[in-house]
């Protein structure tokens, strides 16, 4: 399994304990199964961290072995999540209860074929219901040229922060695939960027902007060979100190450029994943290519993430909407397939910045 900044950052919270049919012990032997299987470290300790949880749960209740779980706690579990609140106040999206049930599930599911248990207490668990969503912010070009000059040069480590932020416009990458990007991983020739190992442990290649390319070149000639230490593991993208960038200090770099341009818009890096998704669409890209930057498995988890092209919006308003001075042909309005596919394919960017959100509370 590859090492990855997060890695040497993350706390593992599940820990094993001397006796054989704890929850606990029984759940890192789980963690260690995915591990030896080629999970990608994100997806492990995700579910170290939702598995975590529902011991804590159990814990609370009296509930030490793996053998007095039974389904009646299994499904007051998932009660506690969908009642459960943050401490802003804000409940848990359908989509991280789905995947904390999931990780639970995929858990008993482990242990019943490992013969630690003979039942599966979790295995015809209902999942909550994903609502289709649409993303909530994205920038308009006008905004992101704002950023980009709200980046002062004069500060230190300013080329870096300007770099970041064109490649996350440029590319879509989330922002744990911006962390984890090496040197070697930029091709300057060929302009494309290099992501290994992104969502579901898998490679691919995106395209890059040249303005984008030379922003990395200019940072890699001035600022990166000034603070990099021996030995160099090639992190792209360091911090002040030399270290590779952990996800929270980027989201917070990021943030900050945002608010010294004045925008009150909420989120970070994935407002910028949004942000060139919805361009791309309305510039009139097809909806694979993008599916294919945004590093989807298949086109059906490309459309939550889509939000209607609004020259597309206009061209149905107009037609249908009674509210105009001179009413247009009666003509039905039926979208083709690729526009029904277009319509769904920004709302599930929402879900990826939720999750990401609620890990970090």
């Amino acid at each position: 399994m590859t090492t990855t900044p997060s890695e040497y950052r993350y706390v593992w919270r599940i820990k094993p304990v001397r006796r054989r049919d704890a929850l606990s012990t029984c759940a890192a032997d789980f963690l260690e199964h995915e591990k030896a299987r080629s999970f990608s470290i994100r997806t492990v300790q995700v579910h170290d961290f939702h598995i975590a949880r529902f011991i804590d749960f159990c814990e609370e209740r009296g509930i030490v072995s793996v053998h007095d779980v039974t389904r009646p706690v299994v499904v007051r579990f998932q009660r506690f999540l969908f009642y459960y609140r943050a401490k802003s106040g804000r409940p848990l999206s359908a989509s991280t209860q789905a995947m904390a049930l999931g990780a639970i599930r995929s858990m008993f599911r482990y242990l019943t074929r490992a013969s630690v248990i003979h039942a599966n207490p979790a295995a015809d668990l209902e999942m909550p219901r994903r609502g289709v969503r649409l993303p909530k912010n994205t920038f308009t070009i006008d905004e992101v040229e704002r950023i980009l000059r709200a980046v002062d040069l004069d500060n230190q480590m300013a080329i870096r922060d300007r770099a970041i932020i064109e490649t996350l416009y440029s590319t879509g990458i989330r922002r744990m695939e911006l962390c984890c990007l090496k040197v070697f991983d930029v091709d300057d020739e060929r302009g494309i960027l290099t992501v290994r190992q992104g969502k579901g442990n898998k490679d691919r290649v995106v395209p890059i902007g040249e303005r984008a390319l030379l922003w990395i070149r200019k940072y890699l000639d001035e600022e990166r060979q000034r603070c990099a230490l021996e030995p160099d593991l090639l992190w792209l993208f360091l911090t002040e100190d030399g270290e590779a960038l952990s996800p929270d200090w980027l989201s917070e770099a990021v943030r900050r450029h945002i608010d010294n341009a004045g925008i009150k818009k909420t989120g970070s890096c994935h407002i910028f994943r949004h942000t060139m998704a919805t361009l791309m669409l309305e510039g009139g890209a097809d909806i694979r290519h993008i599916q294919a930057m945004l590093g989807h498995a298949s086109l059906e988890s490309t459309q939550i993430y889509t939000r209607v092209s609004i020259e597309h919006l206009k061209k149905v308003h107009t037609m249908a909407h009674p509210a105009k001075i001179e009413r247009a042909p009666s003509t039905s309005v039926k979208p083709t397939q690729s526009e029904k596919a277009r319509a769904e394919l920004l709302a599930d960017l929402d879900v990826e910045h939720d999750e990401e959100r609620e890990q970090r509370s």
